[in-house]
């Protein structure tokens, strides 16, 4: 398998982006991508969880972009300010949406920074366009790695059934899906607004993209490529995570990928970016190397 931490430079067909304004980036299929751009520094892009944008990153980019970082955001295809085309709810194509946003912003020695579902579009840019702009990777929460489905080879996965009776439940009545699981999202004691907060957030996506990264998040299996990173890699895991538990996704991840530290928050839920923002803004802090 070919080692992900190529440095002889991108491909002449690297993905066409251009800041198309202040905060825009466009792809090379004529989307438009929301971006937020805080701070000087070492660079870190922050890539949101499924169905939330850049705003869910506000309790790390303002922190972080006064401590030397200069933290970056993007609204995904069809979620929040970014234009809603219709299609690329694939991992190549929002692989190729970050590859674009780097490119335009002309990032380089980056730390990628994802969230749940964002671990399988950073899994799948390393794949499809090596790491030469990337210095860092940080799971947090990882939802996507390195395998949802149960199959013959694959016995501690959750049955295909179960996924779709969770897509069907997101077609009759997404708002009152989300609502129902905000409480184990967070921890007791989250503030009502928080909660409402992060419903209103994910509700700025379009059904159409969170039914299809449901769809491809549960199907693909980033086991063979989560061996093939040689990136400095910090996986972030809480043990109280109800939406993707640590030992069906976290823990595995670690293990796969080669030298990868795991650090598991105690009482630490999904949405541990806002109930242990301070610990987990430290751990960031420190492995950018903005901190000894």
């Amino acid at each position: 398998m070919r080692r992900i931490d190529e440095t002889a430079g991108m491909p002449a067909d690297e993905p066409f982006g251009i800041r198309s304004a202040p905060n825009q980036v466009r792809t090379a299929d004529g989307t438009t991508l929301f971006v937020r751009d805080w701070g000087e520094g070492r660079p870190v892009l922050f890539l949101s969880g499924w169905t939330l944008n850049a705003d869910m990153w506000a309790y790390q980019m303002e922190p972080l972009s006064r401590q030397g970082l200069r933290c970056i955001a993007y609204d995904r295809r069809g979620h929040g300010r970014s234009s809603d085309p219709g299609r690329g709810y694939d991992y190549d194509t929002l692989a190729d949406d970050l590859a674009a946003v780097l490119a335009a912003l002309d990032l380089s020695d980056v730390m990628l920074v994802g969230h749940s579902f964002a671990s399988g579009e950073i899994v799948r840019y390393l794949t499809r366009h090596a790491a030469r702009r990337i210095g860092r990777v940080v799971l947090v929460s990882p939802a996507a790695v390195p395998y949802l489905t149960r199959t013959p080879d694959n016995p501690v996965g959750v049955d295909a059934a179960v996924f779709e009776r969770l897509r069907e439940m997101l077609l009759d009545d997404f708002p009152g899906w989300a609502e129902t699981g905000a409480d184990a999202y967070f921890v007791p004691g989250t503030s009502r607004p928080i909660k409402d907060w992060t419903v209103r957030m994910m509700m700025q996506t379009t059904l159409q993209a969170a039914l299809a990264l449901s769809r491809i998040q549960t199907a693909t299996d980033f086991r063979g490529a989560l061996a093939g990173i040689a990136v400095p890699t910090l996986v972030v895991h809480g043990d109280r995570d109800a939406s993707a538990p640590l030992d069906l996704t976290g823990r595995p991840a670690a293990a796969l990928i080669p030298g990868a530290r795991l650090a598991i928050y105690e009482d630490g839920p999904h949405g541990l970016y806002f109930t242990h923002k301070e610990r987990l803004n430290r751990d960031l802090l420190a492995f950018a190397g903005a901190v000894p």
